[in-house]
């Protein structure tokens, strides 16, 4: 099986929205998104993340960040790899109010930001990364976040981290088998509470 990575452009719109709302759920009931727009209609949250993704102002979910690797002609899976020291959450809000969004998510995000871990401006992150369920292999892992660091070190960048929920065991081991290292964690019985999950760990590998 043959596996190229590319940066993703506006065509590939479908599955870095699909991406974003799987990788927010991570097979919960609800993820992030469902609460930034509150809804849980998938097809509207679909719909919202798409236009999300290409907003004039970019954000962390902007297709432009995003890498896709193809097996022949199948998309076969997606990673998001972002700065945030340009992609902060003041210009997340700005993406949002562009799509008709107001800033009053974030108290329904609360026991989210309670988890979220601090990044410095010299750290490259990488997130919502997702296999089509025909394509999962450890390759197709390998060779999106191999890219999405690639980038990251032509970038100027030495640290690359992640965020993984606790729990999210699949991912989790995916990102300890290339390198990465848990970090740290935060808990938080609110984020118990409202994902059923206990709080989120990050993964570092220095470059």
């Amino acid at each position: 099986m043959t596996i190229t990575v590319r940066k993703a452009s506006e065509t590939d719109i479908d599955i870095v929205a699909q991406a974003l709302l799987e990788g927010s759920r991570a097979g919960k009931k609800i993820g992030l998104f469902d609460l930034v727009f509150n809804i849980s209609d998938t097809e509207l949250l679909l719909g919202h993340l798409k236009r999300l993704a290409t907003t004039s102002t970019k954000s962390y979910c902007h297709f432009s960040n995003f890498f896709i690797a193809m097996v022949g002609t199948e998309k076969a899976g997606v990673i998001c790899g972002y700065e945030p020291r340009i992609a902060t959450h003041e210009i997340f809000t700005k993406a949002l109010e562009e799509i008709g969004f107001d800033e009053s998510y974030h108290e329904r995000i609360a026991a989210y930001l309670l988890c979220e871990g601090e990044t410095d401006n010299k750290t490259f992150v990488l997130d919502f990364l997702m296999v089509q369920p025909e394509f999962k292999t450890f390759d197709v892992y390998k060779e999106l976040i191999g890219k999405s660091m690639l980038t990251a070190r032509l970038k100027g960048y030495r640290k690359v981290q992640t965020p993984v929920e606790i729990g999210s065991a699949e991912i989790e081991m995916i990102y300890k088998k290339l390198g990465f290292t848990v970090i740290d964690e935060k808990r938080s019985e609110y984020y118990k509470e409202q994902f059923d999950r206990p709080g989120i760990l990050r993964l570092q590998m220095i470059l």
